[in-house]
């Protein structure tokens, strides 16, 4: 769910998909999973080894692909029959941790990311690999605003999942790549790679340098046309986007983005994007940035610093529809804009009251 793309600044140099490539002390590999493209780039490393762990990393998201996806066969398409027919199921463990994750992300959110929005984005024409072509029946949206189904309303009992609420149908679209790329950072660093980039279609998470210089990317502008800001990153961060024009449908001269208000039941408005920057390297992470760039654009300009300090997330960059790009102070230092927003308003969070 991941606008704003965030790209290495070498862009222009991606391998072939399957083919890596040993240049300058730098491994580059493409892969193909969620969906999007997968670049990896490891320094430092022989290629036998590098291949070896990208094979490691290729198996292990095809995986993760196959068991979490929310409407092709696998684990959590059983799940969701299950809980709309009213039964429990028993789960792997790590669709009870990715479920656990969506329970504390939704609570940390005040509601404002959920993963049990499933049948929303069916409505909608987002659950299917290419977006829809007009917005369903008000009626439609009504009744699942009603049904207000939650991941607060899921029940594990050891492995075994159950709901109070049939109109649960669970989608980690919102941050199972995080999490998926954090666990793949952590595969690589096990193997003894420690400079690194995995960026799974713009949203990535970096660990170490390039060398004698930290990790450049860049951040690309609202619109889709060139880059807007780069920084330079070192050590443990993670940067994931959620923009409204990455997954969207035109209708009648009016985009529709993939971004639902659960509240609401319609598309959020008045945000174009939003980054956050994460650095603690605790497991979980990565997973954290991609909810809360979710649900920091369904908050809009409004809210959102309110449930940035709610979710604990501080290095923030946000576009808004009104014109107005907001950074947050924390994250000010590390941005170097490309193309000079018209109106920039720099934001501190903690001057913010508590939610």
């Amino acid at each position: 769910m991941n606008g704003l793309r965030l790209v290495l600044a070498a862009f222009a140099a991606l391998t072939l998909i399957g083919c890596g490539q040993a240049r300058q002390d730098t491994y580059e590999q493409q892969l193909m999973a969620f969906g999007t493209l997968v670049d990896i780039s490891l320094y430092g490393v022989e290629p036998q080894q590098a291949r070896q762990a990208v094979e490691a990393v290729d198996a292990l998201f095809q995986q993760q692909h196959h068991d979490w996806h929310a409407w092709q066969r696998g684990e959590l398409d059983s799940l969701n029959q299950a809980i709309a027919a009213g039964r429990s199921q028993q789960v792997d463990a790590s669709i009870v941790h990715l479920i656990e994750l969506g329970q504390r992300f939704e609570r940390l959110s005040h509601g404002l990311f959920n993963p049990a929005i499933g049948h929303l984005l069916k409505l909608w024409g987002f659950q299917q690999d290419a977006p829809g072509h007009s917005p369903p029946d008000p009626a439609a949206v009504r009744r699942w605003v009603q049904a207000a189904p939650s991941t607060l309303q899921l029940h594990i009992d050891g492995g075994r999942v159950s709901s109070s609420n049939r109109a649960v149908k669970l989608d980690f679209g919102g941050f199972a790549k995080g999490y998926s790329v954090d666990t793949a950072v952590r595969l690589l660093e096990q193997r003894g790679i420690h400079n690194l980039i995995v960026n799974a279609g713009g949203d990535l998470c970096l660990r170490g340098r390039h060398g004698e210089r930290p990790w450049r990317i860049g951040i690309r502008s609202a619109d889709g046309a060139g880059v807007l800001a780069s920084m330079d990153l070192e050590g443990a961060h993670c940067v994931f986007t959620s923009g409204d024009y990455e997954r969207y449908f035109e209708y009648r001269g009016k985009r529709y983005t993939h971004i639902l208000d659960p509240r609401s039941g319609y598309p959020a408005a008045g945000v174009h994007s939003v980054t956050v920057v994460t650095s603690d390297a605790a497991l979980g992470d990565a997973a954290l940035a991609d909810a809360a760039a979710t649900a920091l654009f369904v908050a809009g300009v409004p809210d959102w610093q309110r449930i940035a300090r709610a979710m604990s997330v501080d290095d923030i960059l946000l576009v808004g529809t009104d014109g107005i790009t907001y950074v947050t102070d924390a994250l000010r230092p590390l941005v170097h804009f490309e193309q000079p927003p018209a109106h920039l308003e720099s934001v501190r969070l903690d001057a913010q009251l508590a939610p």
